[in-house]
């Protein structure tokens, strides 16, 4: 049952000066299954089946528990932030729409093109690996041949509008969720002897150096690992324009992913480090192109699963997949957005009948494939160079959906607004939200520290580590100047075009839900 409520959004001093052109003009087909899939699978992937070997070598068993418990922690409240935002103003392009209603519109112009470089180039690299998971199986059979397969198959799981990108990333994620949970079962039975034959018990808890290897050092240098595996988890504020119901999907969807990050996160980092050695030498050279040494791949064979690295590899290329398809649908409507608010290429703008905006995609797919061309020269330098970049824009879009959402806050209470209308709010606001924005923020200059500590300085791997910040710098004060904008008044603000009310969707918020109710929301 849904309460309606609207409250007093029609005084005349909460009328903002301000006033933005609506952008509701994607086609609303994502269901509520499709909405909470989106979101737990855009947070799990390459991270956890590949990376959580590395972790756990660098971080030990403690460390890196104690490293995915604050990066999960960190990424949850800023999708929690996003989350408010988009219920509330429920539009396509999602925090790039809000930088420029919410704070100035060259902050707008230099996120969305951040966004969506970063986006593109990881989708570049997903690629790559569906290349190199291939030839696992066939490896006589050239990898780039399987990377332009996997390439048209992104490519034709976004023509189709939001409808069939979200029905197929329900079965991708779908399959990584079943994966999960199957390791998770198999490696509890594993570490108490019931399977394999060997009790594990606590015992790499008391091995060597013990649970924390390398102190609180090696707990920071786990959590750069740690927070590139939730990159993604912000996806859920962008399919806002294009869920049926935003306002009762988006609390939904966040609301059961926090716990889900916990239960598929963290016991399985907990499960690993149970079982594993963290000085097995396998740690440190799992990755795509040895997958046979993925830490849930020895899990696995520990108990007694011989096709243990085919089960993983065929996994971990629907994760792959996942992970382009998903790129192909956020990139092209951070564009959309930008181009919606007059800062973009007009073609941007245009939509296809089945809700795709699809010039964006075309410019998406053109940059991908010069991206994926580079990776083919010379050693990969090119290649390298961007996904550093990639890897720091990441970063900073955290941090300005964070800065977003203050203003957002202030600005709302600045006008007189009443909080009790907002359809979602931000999970321990204020607190969570500082303290994720300094921890973000700590993490973004602190991230290449590695090239001050080497015998000799290493000017190559210190500009790798910081040259994304000088890049969106550029897009932003470059768009400042040129078209002299400023910083929106926090009473200047526009709250009114496109919310939920004049969208005539429902706040849900204060309904009381039954046991069973909250039992099916979880589980939804």
């Amino acid at each position: 049952m849904s309460n309606n409520y609207e409250g007093d959004l029609e005084a005349p001093e909460k009328r903002a000066t301000q006033k933005f052109d609506s952008q509701d003009h994607l086609t609303r087909s994502l269901k509520t299954r499709h909405m909470s899939m989106i979101a737990l699978g855009g947070t799990i992937g390459t991270g956890l089946f590949v990376a959580s070997g590395i972790s756990l070598s660098v971080g030990g068993p403690g460390g890196s528990i104690v490293a995915y418990i604050i990066a999960g922690i960190t990424s949850f409240f800023v999708m929690s932030a996003i989350a408010e935002m988009g219920t509330y103003i429920p539009v396509a392009g999602s925090f790039n729409a809000y930088a420029a209603r919410f704070v100035d519109p060259a902050l707008s112009f230099a996120v969305a093109y951040n966004y969506s470089y970063q986006n593109l180039i990881a989708c570049a690299n997903d690629m790559v690996a569906a290349g190199i998971l291939m030839q696992f199986w066939l490896p006589k059979v050239p990898p780039i041949i399987w990377s332009i397969i996997a390439f048209f198959i992104m490519i034709s799981l976004n023509i189709f509008g939001a409808k069939f990108y979200g029905e197929a990333e329900f079965w991708f994620a779908s399959i990584k969720v079943v994966a999960i949970v199957f390791f998770i079962i198999t490696s509890i039975l594993t570490a108490s002897g019931i399977v394999g034959g060997t009790n594990y018990g606590v015992s790499n808890w008391h091995y060597k150096d013990g649970p924390f290897l390398g102190g609180v050092a090696g707990i920071f240098k786990v959590y750069v690992f740690a927070n590139s595996a939730f990159g993604g988890i912000e996806i859920i504020g962008i399919t806002a324009g294009e869920s049926m119901n935003p306002t009762k999907d988006i609390p939904t969807a966040s609301r059961t992913l926090f716990w889900r990050i916990l239960l598929f996160y963290i016991l399985s980092i907990i499960m690993i480090g149970l079982i594993i050695p963290y000085d097995n030498p396998s740690l440190l050279n799992s990755g795509l192109k040895s997958i046979a040494v993925s830490p849930l791949v020895l899990v696995l064979e520990k108990a007694g699963i011989k096709a243990a690295a085919d089960i993983m590899n065929a996994v971990i290329l629907t994760s792959v997949l996942s992970a382009g398809n998903t790129v192909f649908f956020t990139a092209p409507r951070s564009l959309y957005a930008l181009a919606s608010s007059g800062r973009g290429w007009s073609k941007w703008a245009v939509v296809s009948k089945r809700g795709t905006p699809i010039y964006a995609l075309g410019s998406c797919i053109a940059v991908t494939a010069c991206l994926f061309v580079l990776s083919l020269f010379g050693n990969n330098k090119i290649f390298t160079w961007f996904a550093s970049v990639g890897s720091v824009a990441s970063i900073i879009c955290f941090l300005v959906m964070l800065f977003t959402h203050w203003r957002f806050r202030r600005g709302y209470k600045r006008q007189g607004y009443d909080e009790h209308d907002l359809p979602f709010v931000a999970f321990l606001y204020p607190f969570g939200h500082y303290f994720s924005f300094f921890v973000i923020f700590f993490i973004l200059f602190a991230q290449g520290n590695g090239s001050f500590f080497q015998v000799k300085f290493d000017i190559e791997k210190f500009v790798q580590s910081y040259m994304g910040i000088p890049i969106f710098l550029a897009f932003y004060l470059g768009y400042k100047f040129t078209k002299k904008t400023k910083l929106v008044p926090l009473n200047e603000i526009d709250f009114e075009t496109d919310n939920y009310i004049s969208l005539g969707f429902n706040n849900y918020r204060h309904d009381k839900n039954s046991f069973i109710e909250t039992i099916k929301t979880f589980l939804s």
